[in-house]
């Protein structure tokens, strides 16, 4: 494993961000690049009633709308059943001549309750089908609510949507180097008062075992007014810095990532909003310099966030 030094100051070099200073398994990231925790709990208890409402409220939506779809499907299913196991003249006005018939006549009925819709062409007939149609009218009530709480919730919740550059780059800075990726707001909306935090990781060998260690990173300017457009965060790699000395390979050896927490006020929803993501040294591209991504129009200028990524090769200044 490769050694490093000990970069000062030490008061600005946090010990443990709450991955631990454990090594990491070879290869492991502590942090996903969509911000989720490369780590898995154990020991909680098992059951989904504990985190349902959080599960069901982060969950993305094509598993969301996957899932209402079926609990529909099967609560009308059910309640089907149970109107032909009351009988084939529980439904007065079914006219289903066999058994597939008859049991499209009840999935329709069905869904007419459970929605409060009522055509008035099908009705129960007897204490039992009134019972059962008295039971989901009631779950249907509760379960549209329920659902609709949900929907209000996913929508109302502040999120922000940044994407990032795919790789970070060593790139000329002024007259030396720095570490850089690009950003952007991917909504509408705007983020005003944004701030950045960077924390370097590596693996040191300190007294003959391997710990992770963390440094945050001085950038160029971790504060700006507004993401209006994209915004190139730059830490200048000087004498001070933990990249220095360092090359690609050390940085690979010694499992280095880049952990990334923005912080912005939405305007649209007044809260503060947060976004997580990381790159691996394997993700860092050395001797590059991202390309200009801004143009002219009539009126104003654009930015082309298809290309946030997209960089060219660039000569690095020798190190002092």
């Amino acid at each position: 494993m490769t050694n490093h030094k000990t970069h000062k100051p030490i008061e600005e070099t946090p010990k443990d961000l709450g991955f631990g200073i454990r090594s990491q398994e070879k290869g492991a990231r502590l942090l996903n690049q969509d911000g989720t925790f490369n780590i898995e709990r154990r020991g909680l208890k098992k059951e989904w009633s504990n985190n349902m409402y959080h599960t069901l409220i982060t969950m993305p939506w094509s598993r969301f709308n996957l899932l209402v779809l079926c609990i529909y499907l099967m609560a009308n299913l059910i309640f089907a059943s149970l109107y032909l196991i009351a009988g084939a003249d529980s439904l007065d006005g079914a006219k289903g001549a066999d058994m597939m018939g008859k049991f499209l006549d009840a999935f329709f009925f069905s869904a007419q309750t459970i929605t409060t819709v009522g055509y008035g062409k099908m009705s129960p007939l007897g204490i039992f089908p009134n019972i059962i149609a008295s039971i989901e009218s009631m779950m249907g009530l509760l379960g549209f609510a329920l659902a609709t709480g949900l929907l209000y919730g996913r929508f109302s919740r502040p999120v922000a949507k940044i994407i990032y550059s795919h790789n970070a780059l060593i790139a000329p800075f002024h007259d030396g180097r720095g570490f850089m990726f690009r950003l952007a707001n991917a909504r509408k909306n705007q983020l005003i008062e944004a701030e950045m935090q960077v924390v370097f990781s590596i693996n040191d060998t300190i007294d003959g075992k391997s710990t992770r260690s963390f440094h945050t990173l001085k950038l160029e300017r971790h504060k700006i007014n507004f993401i209006f457009s994209s915004w190139t965060i730059v830490h200048p790699i000087t004498d001070d810095s933990p990249f220095y000395g360092l090359s690609l390979d050390d940085m690979i050896n010694a499992e280095a990532e880049i952990t990334i927490l923005l912080k912005a006020f939405d305007d649209s929803f007044s809260q503060t909003v947060y976004s997580r993501s990381s790159y691996k040294a394997e993700e860092f591209v050395w001797g590059a310099k991202f390309s200009n991504i801004h143009g002219r129009t009539k009126d104003g200028t654009y930015v082309d966030l298809h290309r946030i990524g997209e960089f060219e090769k660039a000569e690095l200044p020798a190190l002092d």
